[in-house]
């Protein structure tokens, strides 16, 4: 579905964006996984061997435009383009506003939304000189629905989508769609490390009956960079088993 594209994906060594990589590379894009760690990015691209000759991996500031656009060129100057840039690179939080501190907030909101922007800005000017490309960001369910505790999560994934319904309007001239994915409760590390019963409890609560698994993600980010989804621009797709609380 994606033979020939370039892709870079953030937040690309583990969980939801490793998956992402390997859907990409399996459907035959050349990708370029972004980590915040030279060792994080060694280890993941260790398990893509079988990939080596498209697949290549940075670990840029990614609120750093500097960085970012020199990244980002020397993705370009090694598979000749970039197609899609897949934002999903976040961290999450959980602390209750009484103990929030501003560095906390602020650090959420600079990896989900200050980044979100570098990237897609050094992205954009790319793909506007190119005729078009794809955009992607990774959303969740708390930015619509919000969550008990940990403001400043759902507060970047509501930025999130703001960004994503303005500048699909803004770069649709340019030929470039941009979407976000809202994941559900989803089987990463950090679910992982849960009980069983805890797992099974939440799972009871989502209408499908189970969690979902990263590779559920990935294929709703490998239909909207593919062709398949040509007219499909400003777009929050739910993938979440039906879950809304």
């Amino acid at each position: 579905m994606l033979k020939g594209k370039t892709a870079i994906v953030t937040g690309g060594t583990r969980g939801i964006g490793f998956s992402i990589v390997k859907t990409y590379l399996d459907n035959g894009a050349n990708v370029a996984l972004l980590g915040s760690r030279k060792e994080s990015v060694d280890k993941a691209l260790d398990k893509l061997s079988e990939y080596k000759d498209r697949v290549m991996g940075l670990w840029p500031n990614l609120t750093d435009p500097e960085e970012v656009k020199t990244a980002f060129e020397e993705v370009r100057d090694r598979f000749g383009r970039i197609d899609i840039l897949a934002n999903n690179a976040g961290i999450s939080s959980k602390t209750s506003i009484y103990d929030f501190t501003l560095d906390e907030f602020e650090k959420v909101m600079d990896i989900n939304v200050t980044a979100v922007f570098v990237c897609t800005q050094a992205a954009a000017r790319i793909m506007k000189e190119q005729g078009g490309g794809v955009i992607i960001c990774t959303s969740s369910m708390v930015g619509e629905y919000g969550q008990p505790s940990g403001c400043a999560y759902p507060a970047s994934k509501f930025a999130v989508n703001g960004l994503v319904k303005s500048l699909s309007r803004e770069l649709a001239k340019d030929g470039i769609r941009v979407n976000a994915v809202a994941p559900g409760v989803t089987r990463t590390d950090m679910l992982a490390n849960l009980p069983k019963e805890m797992v099974d409890r939440v799972s009871a609560g989502i209408p499908l009956g189970r969690v979902g698994e990263p590779e559920d993600i990935a294929n709703a980010y490998l239909f909207l960079a593919s062709d398949m989804a040509s007219y499909i621009t400003g777009l929050v797709v739910k993938v979440d088993g039906a879950a809304r609380t």
